[in-house]
């Protein structure tokens, strides 16, 4: 029978363990608890005062600024954070919370479990390749891409979270961002190896796919050189850009047909993903494309080439996109911030529209302006009046100005706060109140209503109908509804297509 070994940690508390090593990372061996609540993890080689201090305030007054704060409890779910840290026999290591259940594969891989993955931590890695996904995952594991969409707004928001706090993570990758595609649901891990510039540098470089350039064009230099480019938030803007297009597209945005060096594959990674790092899909330079992403988009299902082009994320993604693989890749201050990111995903949630084919294996599809919407995945026509929400604000009364922001409409569709008041976010400071919703569509006899939920001040523009609680109004083309009469009320523009 395993020993179990007993410690007191550095806040008083007494852990427990046992003296078995479970998992083995690139400097750390876990441990699990007999509770199954936290997992210990210990650093390999003799303590140094260094690591100490480190450890000490990414569990003491780092934790306390991210998690011990009003809001706290949302963190929580976004970060593995480490809750203290302890030593036994000269090692140094780290108490942190044990894996939710979402977390782990409860089907694993098809064909009755045949790559033994049942129980393990869904690792980002899992769910970024078609080979993976279509070859041999259970698709009782793979969710649809709303809930992938939704999935990278929480990293997104983590990473945010952490930057304004002046803290980079320096390995963000798919290996240490756990997520589970059936509930759109993720978290950071790690967390014990976050860089503080000025005070406490990485001891990593990260994991490849995900450094930034200039770290790659000068890991040829002495740590303490100072032309040595380092992990810092602006790498991880990098690799944020990488996870996100990864997860959305299923395949990495430098990693094309271009070869840089024929003769010696290491110079040719180093080229490819440093000093010449190129954008499979950059607007003007086609010379890294991969090559059945030359075919037109809709020649070869979804489920076989995994290559639609990136636009297939919708314009707000697109769009930083672009930025960050095209002048991002040279120029750091570029690349888009996670905030962002956050803002493009959460408009991007608004642009979903349900595919009307249920054996689609997205099931959703962002809308592309189109007058005529067809599911890019499975190539299904959307059948029937499509309305579409276009959200107006004024900064001053009367004068309402277009935000670049759109509503898509499908049954059971609903309605927030955020979407009628400007000054209200979807995000973490969310109140009770402000999560309950406002409104929802419905389709009945071939036309497309709002009821209204919760809008006392809702009223038709054109006709000068309040539309009361409880009843509803028609969305006929061109139709205006002012949610509020308080400045920062919305006016939505209704417009229908595919009539």
């Amino acid at each position: 029978m395993t020993k179990i070994v007993s410690v007191t940690a550095a806040d008083g508390s007494t852990i427990e363990f046992y003296d078995e090593v479970k998992a083995s990372g690139g400097m750390k061996d876990v441990y699990f608890s007999p509770t199954g609540k936290y997992v210990v993890a210990f650093f390999r080689g003799a303590a140094d005062p260094a690591l100490r201090e480190r450890l000490a305030m990414i569990t003491g007054s780092y934790r306390e600024r991210i998690l011990n704060q009003p809001g706290g409890e949302y963190w929580k779910k976004l970060f593995c954070w480490p809750t203290t840290m302890l030593e036994h026999e000269g090692r140094v290591g780290v108490v942190a919370p044990f894996y939710e259940d979402d977390f782990f594969f409860k089907h694993g891989s098809r064909n009755n479990d045949m790559l033994g993955i049942k129980g393990r931590e869904k690792e980002g890695k899992w769910f970024s390749s078609p080979s993976n996904r279509n070859k041999f995952l259970d698709p009782r594991e793979l969710g649809d891409w709303m809930r992938q969409i939704k999935l990278c707004l929480m990293i997104a928001r983590a990473v945010r979270r952490m930057h304004a706090a002046g803290l980079a993570h320096s390995d963000l990758s798919y290996k240490n961002v756990l997520i589970d595609p059936t509930t759109g649901r993720a978290c950071l891990i790690d967390i014990d190896g976050l860089v503080v510039p000025g005070k406490f540098p990485p001891e990593v470089v990260g994991t490849p796919d995900f450094i930034a350039p200039e770290c790659v064009m000068t890991a040829h230099l002495a740590h303490n050189d100072p032309q040595r480019k380092l992990p810092s938030i602006t790498t991880d803007r990098h690799a944020l850009a990488v996870l996100i297009y990864m997860y959305l597209l299923f395949r990495h945005p430098l990693r094309g047909d271009k070869v840089h060096d024929v003769n010696d594959p290491h110079k040719d990674e180093e080229l490819s993903m440093g000093a010449n790092a190129l954008f499979v899909e950059h607007p003007t330079d086609i010379s890294n494309r991969i090559k059945t992403a030359n075919l037109k988009a809709f020649e070869l299902p979804w489920k076989d080439t995994a290559r639609l082009p990136y636009h297939v994320v919708g314009p707000y993604l697109s769009e930083l996109f672009t930025r960050a693989f095209t002048n991002g890749l040279g120029d750091p201050a570029q690349r888009p911030t996670a905030d962002e990111w956050e803002n493009a995903l959460v408009k991007t949630v608004d642009l979903l529209q349900p595919c009307a084919n249920s054996a689609c294996e997205q099931k959703w599809f962002v809308f592309d302006n189109k007058t005529k919407p067809v599911c890019p995945f499975c190539q299904t026509p959307f059948v029937g009046p499509l309305p579409v929400l276009n959200l107006y604000s004024s900064r001053k009364e009367g004068a309402f100005r277009p935000e670049g922001h759109r509503l898509m409409v499908y049954t059971n569709q609903s309605l927030f706060q955020w979407h009628i008041d400007r000054d209200i976010a979807p995000n973490e400071r969310l109140s009770e109140e402000q999560k309950r919703r406002v409104g929802y569509f419905v389709f009945h006899q071939n036309v497309w209503y709002l009821v209204n939920e919760g809008m006392p001040e809702l009223i038709d523009v054109q006709t000068k109908t309040p539309i009361p609680v409880g009843g509803k109004v028609a969305l006929t083309d061109g139709a205006q509804l002012l949610t509020s009469k308080k400045p920062s009320g919305r006016l939505f523009v209704v417009q229908l297509v595919n009539q």
